[in-house]
């Protein structure tokens, strides 16, 4: 079968998402992967040159400064990377006729919304992360006409830095943890948004260019994920045989937000609700709780 797209341009190829989208991208076209050492998305010029040089039909950009509190005092490039280099690859794919699938996060809202966001909430950033983020997204949709953006929440993975991961590092060292509680959203699989987005990908038309959520079904706080990941963990165990834990969930200790403090706020609701991207592709992401399993069951390859 003809692949749909001729050339694919994926950046962040070295980040979480961007990491799972390389497998999963190929089925549609030849994939050219570039991470941070091969594409400078804080200089406008590298930017144009390598989209001018290889003149992609798709543009899949998974690159991000995620960095939360570390943006609050290097401002400039977080906004440079996930501002400014979306509106240049949105003006370089607007020229070339190019698709543009752009991703971007529940911190573009500040969380007091009892139920979950759609897509046409009223945003409202809490820090500089997600006011980089919302600025991107504006672009997209200011100079592109034919895009994709995606929103989603608490990504993990085995590749890459996330919550996930640092919680299995820590317990193999700590026998207690303190972890907040009263911030809600749903851990989403990097692997999951990777497959969802080629499915999109495959068969995406004109009219349903536009911004979606995506996320893993159900939700938790950040306590409720780590004591599945923990407890998930000690299940496999003894079948994996992996190295034993100092800590086990009677070592997770609930706390507040206001009680770990941080240079960056955060919302309290993260929920996303994923309704528009079933009815305009039905795809609905499997429960977060599996895909914690499936990525547990891979972590040690």
């Amino acid at each position: 079968m003809k692949p749909r797209y001729s050339k694919i341009l994926l950046t962040g190829a070295y980040g979480q998402v961007g990491h799972a989208l390389i497998n999963q991208l190929h089925s549609l076209g030849e994939v050219v992967a570039l991470g941070r050492e091969q594409l400078n998305l804080a200089d406008e010029q590298s930017i144009r040159q390598a989209v001018q040089s290889l003149q992609p039909d798709l543009i899949v950009n998974a690159a991000a400064y995620t960095a939360v509190d570390q943006a609050e005092t290097e401002t400039e490039l977080a906004h440079a990377i996930n501002s400014s280099a979306p509106k240049i690859l949105a003006q370089e794919a607007n020229r070339l006729g190019a698709w543009l699938l752009h991703y971007s996060t529940d911190y573009v809202f500040d969380g007091r919304k009892l139920t979950a966001y759609v897509e046409e909430d009223i945003t409202g950033p809490l820090n500089q992360y997600g006011a980089s983020k919302l600025a991107g997204e504006q672009a997209v949709q200011a100079f592109h006409d034919r895009y994709l953006i995606l929103r989603t929440s608490w990504v993990f993975g085995n590749h890459g830095a996330n919550f996930y991961k640092t919680i299995l590092k820590l317990a193999q060292q700590k026998t207690h943890l303190n972890i907040v509680a009263d911030q809600i959203g749903a851990p989403t699989h990097s692997l999951a948004i990777a497959k969802a987005s080629a499915q999109i990908l495959r068969h995406c038309t004109n009219n349903q260019s536009g911004l979606y959520h995506i996320s893993n079904a159900g939700h938790t706080s950040w306590h409720g994920f780590a004591v599945a990941i923990i407890e998930q963990y000690l299940q496999l165990q003894a079948a994996k045989g992996w190295d034993d834990l100092a800590l086990n969930t009677d070592g997770l200790q609930a706390i507040t937000a206001a009680e770990y403090p941080v240079k960056a706020l955060r919302p309290a609701n993260s929920q996303l609700n994923n309704a528009k991207l079933k009815q305009a592709f039905g795809i609905a992401l499997p429960d977060w709780r599996n895909e914690l399993h499936l990525a547990l069951e891979h972590y040690a390859d």
